[in-house]
């Protein structure tokens, strides 16, 4: 099959070949015929399937049809979690759009909100846009959604891990209920699908990640090791296997800001990004890194979400996770479009849970390797596998409170309820804008 084949137009067909491409990704060829027919998307595809481009394309053929945007009015609104996404689709938007009179304005908070006000003067066929700056502009009467006729989630999973839920909820209540709604996520979690069954209608679902899964292509490996022996374990890796290009993930901004330091004192160019970083230094350090000017981009879960690097050949863990399935989205920043890649991760004594908990998940021991001179003091223990379902446990029938020896509290099961009830707190939103 090629993009021919899916119903889209010749000045689209043109942009699509002078990105060298011709035949669709499987998330390309099942999502495009069903958006150019009408039809509400929930897809499941993980960075790296061209899900962008998959409902990019069809987006811009749907709105070349119909009436240019009128002043300060949006007919497709693109959501994203973070800056760099969004300036990502931005990029996406504007490269296969190039041929075609449709109007697109990207944006995100950490800039000033003047210029992207000026923009939307005169209307935008295609917004894209992080949540919070969206309200912010929509509160100061800069974009109206009279005319909108899509909405696009992308990584929606990402938008409510770091608390998004209420803007969404938000941004909704102020669209036209009569839409085209596209939801794209890594995995179709609970969360994400009660969300969905918020926003689409009867939409038409693609798998094409399977759950928890990392690519044949990418070559893993652990290096046990003390913590801090972390920073020059991974400096000799470096210099040893002469990496040009590493994105390094780590657990915290601080954290981030250390390593970079560290191997700025050895001679390896390295810069870092994360949440506290502004745009302009996120968006100077990633097209370093990009250009090869600089060796090692040392970054947060949050900032790398959606970072479209071509060919990266090392991701390096430089602290696990907390949440196992982060480390299938790492990862699957290297292998990509069939390339090879290589998975390395720095793994302490107190980190073996956490090694434990992704094992367990992709199902499968990492293999591990020594460095001399610098084997870890503290072992890391091995994973033991167990795939046999757990059985459920038995329900015992707890014992009236009166008669528990030293409780006072009274044995009514509701009484008991209202003196253990305690307000839920509202989680903490994460500001990645």
């Amino acid at each position: 099959m090629t993009f021919a084949n899916l119903g889209l137009s010749l000045p689209i067909l043109q942009a699509i070949a002078e990105q060298g491409y011709e035949h669709p990704s499987p998330i390309q060829s099942q999502a495009i015929p069903a958006i150019l027919a009408g039809q509400d998307v929930l897809a499941a595809a993980q960075t790296g399937t061209g899900k962008t481009a998959g409902f990019t394309l069809p987006t811009l053929e749907l709105l070349s049809r119909g009436e240019r945007a009128g002043p300060n009015q949006v007919r497709a609104l693109v959501l994203t979690p973070t800056r760099e996404l969004a300036a990502q689709v931005g990029d996406s938007v504007a490269t296969y759009g190039r041929h075609m009179p449709v109007r697109s304005v990207v944006v995100f908070g950490g800039v000033k909100i003047n210029p992207q006000m000026m923009n939307l003067r005169r209307g935008a066929d295609v917004l894209v846009a992080t949540p919070g700056r969206l309200l912010d502009l929509y509160n100061q009467n800069a974009v109206k959604f009279k005319h909108l006729e899509m909405l696009v989630l992308d990584e929606a999973d990402r938008m409510l891990d770091m608390g998004f839920i209420h803007d969404i909820r938000r941004i909704l209540s102020l669209l036209p209920s009569r839409r085209q709604n596209l939801l794209f996520s890594a995995t179709f979690s609970d969360e994400i699908r009660q969300l969905a069954n918020t926003i689409v209608r009867q939409p038409l679902e693609i798998d094409v990640s399977p759950r928890n899964t990392t690519a044949r292509t990418v070559h893993q490996c652990i290096y046990p090791v003390d913590k801090n022996r972390k920073p020059a374990l991974l400096t000799h890796l470096i210099e040893t296997h002469n990496w040009q290009q590493v994105l390094v993930f780590t657990r915290t901004k601080h954290g981030a800001n250390r390593l970079t330091r560290h191997l700025e004192s050895k001679g390896i160019l390295a810069a870092a990004i994360h949440g506290n970083k502004s745009q302009g230094a996120r968006t100077k350090a990633l097209a370093s890194f990009k250009s090869n000017e600089i060796t090692v981009l040392v970054a947060t879960d949050i900032a790398a979400r959606g970072l479209d690097i071509d060919q990266l050949p090392q991701v390096v863990n430089f602290d696990l996770p907390n949440v196992p399935e982060d480390y299938v989205h790492r990862i699957g920043r290297t292998g990509r479009a069939g390339a090879h890649g290589h998975a390395v991760s720095l793994v302490c004594a107190d980190e073996s849970k956490q090694l434990a908990d992704i094992e367990r998940l992709i199902n499968e021991l990492l293999p591990r390797q020594m460095v001399a001179g610098l084997e870890p003091v503290n072992e890391v223990p091995t994973t033991a596998l167990n795939n046999k379902p757990s059985k459920p446990k038995k329900n015992s029938k707890p014992k009236p409170a009166s008669k528990v020896k030293g409780v006072t509290t009274p044995s009514h099961p509701e009484k008991r309820s209202e003196q253990k009830k305690r307000p839920r707190r509202r989680p903490r939103k994460r500001i990645d804008e």
